[in-house]
């Protein structure tokens, strides 16, 4: 067959035709199915990670990851079915994922120490802590920094770099925690009596624990006062109401026995005071009196 002179030849246009219809059916269902497929797998790589105790940030993460990754084969497999060539695709992706990694180098730092920390759990949500100086409690983690929610309401945010690099203190990973209560008296108080008066109040607080049992020590011999250290131990949970309750109930208990916790005191002298409080007794009359003569 001619058409505008060019001879067309109608069975190797339509073998041609039929062959790329075919490719690219082909392609399509090696598109649909290989998604499916990925998906089945990870779904199943999720359950067998969960079942670990993995953490479920981090098995979300890993599911998402290992599903793009499976997606790009797939993709890349229908492609070559049509006739692309994939050698250059993947040279072109791997040269991206190198232009990626050396402009987010530090986003990639701070995801590979939340992997650490949500793996090997140094800390988990609602745990209060303290990192870098800061103190809270851990609202959340992500992969790739982690929020503290202060006693003020304040919410801190500290990449996951930072923490796996510095020292973190986990106020919540044992049950149990000690009260330590440093109360200073005077010199001529006497001791016994005082040490006695804390440690009946800690072992009446029914926030205290008997085993092991409250007890005072002296500490220090200060500047200004005898100080003696109380060490009770309680609950995570109550921690911080039995210090509170115990201090008030220390100043009344302390005060009710006439023993005094004293304060810094100084003695300030100024240098030619006497003089100036003499200059100003002095009597202005004899001025008058000289003006009124004149």
């Amino acid at each position: 067959m001619e058409f505008l002179g060019f001879t067309i030849d109608i069975a190797a246009l339509t073998s041609s035709a039929l062959s790329l219809v075919i490719k690219v059916a082909l392609a399509i269902v090696i598109f649909v199915v290989g998604r499916w497929l990925a998906k089945k797998a990870v779904a199943i790589a999720q359950k067998i990670m969960l079942r670990s105790h993995l953490d479920d940030t981090v098995a979300s993460f890993l599911g998402r990851l290992i599903y793009g990754v499976l997606l790009v084969v797939v993709v890349l497999a229908a492609l070559s079915k049509v006739g692309v060539q994939t050698t250059s695709v993947v040279a072109i992706l791997g040269g991206a994922a190198v232009a990626i990694g050396l402009s987010l180098k530090d986003q990639l730092s701070n995801f590979a120490a939340g992997i650490m920390i949500v793996t090997f759990r140094p800390f988990v949500r609602g745990d209060y802590v303290q990192i870098l100086g800061h103190t809270g409690t851990v609202s959340e983690i992500n992969l790739i920094n982690t929020h503290l929610t202060t006693t003020t309401n304040h919410d801190i945010i500290i990449p996951n770099g930072d923490i796996t690099t510095s020292a973190t203190i986990n106020y919540s990973s044992l049950p149990n925690r000690r009260v330590d209560i440093t109360i200073g008296i005077g010199y001529d108080a006497d001791i016994k009596t005082a040490k006695d008066i804390m440690i009946k109040l800690a072992t009446d607080n029914p926030l205290a624990f008997t085993d092991p049992a409250p007890i005072v020590r002296v500490t220090n011999l200060g500047d200004n006062s005898v100080d003696l250290t109380l060490n009770v131990w309680t609950t995570n949970a109550d921690w911080w109401s039995m210090q509170c309750d115990l201090l008030e109930q220390f100043k009344y208990a302390l005060d009710d026995n006439k023993i005094d916790i004293p304060f810094p005191q100084r003695s300030v002298h100024v240098k030619g005071l006497e003089m100036l409080m003499g200059n100003k007794n002095e009597s202005p009359l004899p001025s008058l009196e000289k003006d009124q003569n004149l």
